[in-house]
């Protein structure tokens, strides 16, 4: 059966099941060929990830994407009417009406942007923010049309370093933007810095050295994201290749961030940090190490020093989770870019009751694909699962 034929077939399921009352979870998933296959896909899968579900694991439809775009990830804007799919191989984003059946992309052109990465929203549903770390640059759209507005750019003269943009996150309340820098697209050199950026302007205020090392760190910064409800506002850090997890502070009085090293996950033997989620409440922190693929549990009742509590496994190339809406299942996608031993394909499943992983869902990786990114559709995505490919953080 061709794609489009499923995702007709399926529609009326889908509709079903973001019924309020409906207590499946039914998540978003753009996957790709894996590099071995002879013909390359990609797409978006609509699957059912409820363990609980007879339909466990099923495909329940697709939505086909440009077998060259090498679509990334998946973000929402504030009430998550919109879904917004960004690209690595095309100066292209996609924004996607959710409130509307079926399902379609639209592209939008940003010709500024090349590998676009993350993309955050204003706490007013009105500007968001889009890093493309190929020009390196910051890419300012305006969210009501959905059209690219400003180019923030590190050529600009005068301006503090915004080298390899990857992650980004936003502080309406503080009027900032935070920018990492992490790696040229081949890899070939990598960053080790964050850059600050005042939300309401564009303009670049300053640039923080972010690692262990002396400059040049290369510790490669790679996600950033406000912990919730912290007061003063405080931003956790990924060291991609140093293999630490950082902290931003913010003083009030200064209108500026001091940084400090939270933990080193290679005293664990685990390396590549990369994603970032926080439960519900905000006590529970939860970050993905690609190498050889795990999830550090913690305690995150005190932002400023997260406590380390536990490591789970999961699988070669650990990336991207997400938590059911009560909170008593992380799941969490297994893939990097497609790269020899980081790319497993499988989805982890975790039991937070028992604190140990129930199994995997093969359904994309027994296809050869893997799966990029993973989101529960909005009506399953309570306000717990904040992370760092949502807005807010």
């Amino acid at each position: 059966m061709k794609p489009f034929q499923l995702f007709s077939l399926a529609v009326g399921l889908l509709l079903a099941s973001t019924a309020p009352a409906s207590a499946e979870f039914i998540a978003l998933i753009n996957y790709e060929s894996k590099a071995n296959q002879p013909v390359r896909r990609e797409g978006i899968a609509i699957m059912e990830i409820d363990p609980q579900s007879a339909d466990f694991g099923k495909i329940l439809m697709e939505i086909p994407l440009p077998s060259d775009l090498v679509a990334h990830h998946i973000f929402f804007n504030r009430d998550r009417t919109k879904a917004y799919v960004t690209a690595l191989g095309k100066s292209i984003l996609h924004v996607v009406d959710l409130t509307k059946f079926p399902y379609r992309l639209r592209a939008i052109e940003v010709p500024d942007c090349q590998v676009g990465e993350d993309l955050v929203v204003s706490e007013d549903n009105r500007t968001w923010y889009l890093t493309c770390m190929g020009s390196s640059t910051v890419i300012v759209g305006d969210a009501r049309v959905d059209k690219p507005i400003k180019t923030i750019s590190a050529r600009d003269p005068g301006a503090a370093t915004i080298l390899y943009p990857h992650g980004i996150a936003i502080h309406n309340g503080i009027d900032r933007v935070v920018v990492t820098s992490t790696v040229k697209p081949d890899m070939s050199e990598q960053g080790d810095s964050v850059t600050v950026i005042e939300a309401s302007t564009g303009q670049v205020l300053s640039t923080h050295k972010i690692g262990s090392k002396p400059a040049p760190a290369k510790s490669a910064p790679v996600e950033i994201m406000f912990s919730p409800n912290a007061d003063p506002p405080v931003m956790h850090i990924t060291n991609m290749m140093e293999g630490t997890l950082w902290a931003g502070v913010w003083d009030p009085s200064r209108k500026a961030f001091s940084f400090h090293q939270i933990d080193d996950f290679e005293t664990r033997r685990q390396g590549m940090p990369l994603e970032m989620l926080y439960n519900k409440k905000g006590d529970r922190l939860f970050v993905t190490t690609a190498k050889p693929g795990h999830v550090s549990l913690y305690d995150n009742s005190d932002p400023r020093h997260p406590k380390f509590l536990k490591t789970i496994a999961a699988a070669a190339g650990a990336h991207h989770s997400v938590l059911s809406p009560d909170e008593r299942y992380l799941f969490v996608q297994n893939s990097l870019l497609n790269l020899e031993g980081l790319s497993d394909g499988s989805i982890t499943v975790i039991d937070l009751q028992q604190d140990k992983s129930l199994g995997s869902i093969d359904t994309l990786k027994a296809q050869g694909f893997n799966p990029n990114c993973i989101m529960l559709l909005p009506n399953h995505f309570g306000p717990g699962g904040l992370q760092a490919d949502l807005a807010g953080k």
